[in-house]
């Protein structure tokens, strides 16, 4: 449970001081956590529609796009500018992956003329 939102529950109970001081916490930040909660819930519903929107994108390029496509193809779309952090975060939150392609280097070709070492055998 969040130390602020204990204070929240028990406030009306025990004074919001005596609270704070028990649980270590600034009476200031305890007031700006109050002050901001409604923004944090709105930030909330709108990363839970961009999520949404986020998932039909991916599924519409067959789960191949990731971050900085569906970046993008969110900006061509909606014309909002998303940033490209908020949608590798939501995307990480949800699960979300896009298929990364890459080639195999490979750093060492075996000479077959050179003899096996002996000590691998065991």
């Amino acid at each position: 449970m969040n130390r602020f939102q204990c204070v929240a529950d028990l406030q009306r109970r025990h004074g919001v001081k005596r609270l704070c001081r028990i649980l270590g916490v600034a009476r200031s930040s305890f007031y700006y956590w109050q002050r901001t909660a409604a923004d944090r819930a709105a930030r909330q519903v709108a990363d839970a529609r961009l999520a949404a929107r986020i998932r039909a994108v991916h599924r519409e390029s067959d789960g191949t796009y990731g971050a900085p496509r569906i970046t993008a193809e969110l900006r061509e779309e909606t014309g909002v500018a998303v940033n490209h952090k908020r949608v590798v975060r939501i995307m990480r939150a949800s699960g979300v992956e896009g298929v990364r392609l890459r080639r195999r280097h490979r750093t060492t070709v075996p000479d077959p003329a050179v003899a096996k070492s002996s000590s691998h055998l065991g």
